[in-house]
């Protein structure tokens, strides 16, 4: 099914989400395989789809929790506004490092505030900011989205969008025995989302050349 998964995600990326000449997305993946980036980017497709989202909903300030080496960071870039903003927190000082030089090489970089060092810690210093954020992105230690989720909703307002990625984990989120922290950790988050009385939540699973995955949705309500 894999290889079926991959044909069908090439035919629509080609067709929907194309690179063109020097394109920056391709540029940054280079750039991250050179500096030895774990290859756990979201796809062209899922990139499209975090863009999707921020220009649908006329978001003006995004958070992303968890940078890497900013190939999403440059995917929500592309949907926003002129006037629009990324704060990006990345907890490796070697992936900022690459993601400030993909952020620089691809023109955006006075767009983006990227804060290095644990994002638990770094979430309360943002809590005092002008204006809350219109979408959050979280795709970093699965074990705390938990934590991530309460800070997302102190961080946001009515009708803030939460994206949450890597949630399925092949499946194994269903294991409710399973010791990996990781996969407690979204069972909790998945927990919170059901009980959590300012959210409206669902979760689209995913197939494609990234294997089987998906991610969860929300929308503040109040």
């Amino acid at each position: 099914m894999q290889d079926l998964w991959t044909q069908v995600d090439r035919y629509f990326c080609d067709r929907l989400a194309p690179a063109g000449p020097g394109d920056e997305l391709d540029a940054a993946l280079a750039t991250n395989k050179k500096a030895g980036l774990p290859a756990i980017d979201v796809s062209r497709l899922q990139g499209k789809f975090l863009e999707f989202l921020v220009r649908s909903s006329g978001a003006r300030r995004v958070l992303e929790i968890g940078t890497l080496g900013g190939y999403s960071t440059l995917w929500l870039v592309r949907g926003l506004p002129e006037d629009g903003k990324i704060v990006t927190l990345e907890f490796d000082p070697h992936h900022a490092e690459t993601a400030r030089e993909n952020l620089r090489n691809a023109g955006v970089l006075e767009r983006v505030e990227l804060i290095v060092g644990r994002a638990i810690d770094s979430l309360p210093a943002l809590e005092d900011a002008a204006e809350p954020f219109d979408l959050i992105f979280i795709d970093a230690d699965k074990k705390s989205y938990p934590e991530y989720l309460e800070w997302a909703l102190k961080l946001s307002r009515p009708s803030t969008v939460i994206v949450a990625d890597n949630v399925v984990r092949d499946g194994e989120v269903v294991d409710a025995d399973s010791n990996d922290p990781d996969i407690q950790g979204v069972r909790r988050f998945t927990e919170l989302l059901a009980t959590e009385p300012r959210l409206s939540a669902t979760v689209l699973q995913t197939v494609g050349v990234k294997g089987y995955d998906g991610f969860a949705l929300a929308v503040v309500l109040r």
